[in-house]
């Protein structure tokens, strides 16, 4: 079982970047494919990116694509996420979360992930 710590969230404005970190520990992190979601208040929670366990093949949702940038260091046992050209409608929860065996049509879906960290806010003012 892999247990996940997101962290990096902050308040920044329009226009402007953050990194975004998970972090995992208690198992085989190379043998996870790792996703981020996020989630406003209201609203249904959403795929952002996803990065695969083996050969780092990566999606990314339609609202950030050409903006956010997924990767992984299996060294250091965590997944980034770079956000560029922040909007306020990026505004929300940032959960990341693990999976040991997916398909690839359900990358970006929630309930293809059995493990989650427990979130991080990011405020886009603007």
């Amino acid at each position: 079982e892999v247990q996940l710590q997101a962290s990096g969230g902050g308040l920044v404005q329009a226009g402007g970047s953050l990194r975004l970190s998970c972090a995992a520990s208690g198992s085989r992190f190379r043998d996870y494919t790792i996703a981020w979601f996020r989630q406003a208040p209201g609203k249904e929670r959403e795929g952002v990116s996803s990065i695969r366990s083996r050969g780092g093949s990566t999606v990314y949702g339609d609202s950030v694509k050409g903006r956010f940038t997924i990767s992984r260091d299996n060294a250091k046992d965590t997944v980034y996420l770079q956000m560029n050209s922040l909007k306020p409608e990026d505004t929300a929860v940032y959960y990341c979360a693990a999976s040991k065996t997916i398909i690839a049509s359900s990358l970006l879906r929630y309930s293809s992930y059995a493990y989650w960290g427990q979130g991080t806010q990011v405020t886009v003012s603007s």
